[in-house]
């Protein structure tokens, strides 16, 4: 159910917006999106991402023989049919986490301290947008799991 298959755009599109109607696609949108990527194709200083990242994969033999595609023209019939696949968004975090103080303890919406409840690591709030910022590397936050779970285990 979340994958459509279609031999054109504007039918890929319309089946698109008919599974979901809540947010539509406006074709021409699409096409312009998809005839600029194209257009990158033939220059070798293209500045699309995806494309530039196909090239260097296909750099190494390994993988041009076996693990990427050629670049090829999206909407050229000849490397049909056209696939849209519906994403199902889901977050890793919060980038906020419970309120809580320098102690560790958790806080009512008031700003008064829940008896008996502590918070460490990412759920008490240091990890989005902290010492670290908002573009933090995976396992960064270990440094301040630790130390914010050695506090709140001291004064729980």
């Amino acid at each position: 159910a979340d994958f459509i298959v279609a031999d054109d755009l504007d039918t890929l599109v319309t089946r698109m917006n008919a599974l979901t109607p809540d947010a539509p696609v406006r074709p021409d949108h699409i096409r312009a999106q998809i005839e600029a990527r194209d257009g990158q194709l033939d220059n070798p200083f293209g500045k699309d991402a995806q494309i530039t990242a196909i090239r260097g994969a296909r750099a190494y033999r390994g993988d041009r023989l076996i693990r990427t595609a050629k670049p090829h023209a999206i909407l050229d019939p000849a490397n049909g049919p056209l696939i849209a696949v519906r994403l199902n968004i889901l977050t890793r975090k919060s980038l906020g986490g419970l309120h809580s103080d320098l102690q560790g303890r958790v806080l009512t919406p008031e700003g008064t301290v829940l008896p008996g409840l502590y918070a460490a690591g990412e759920v008490c709030g240091f990890g989005g947008g902290g010492y670290h910022g908002y573009n933090a590397l995976e396992g960064t936050f270990l440094g301040g799991c630790l130390y914010s779970g050695r506090l709140a285990g001291q004064n729980a």
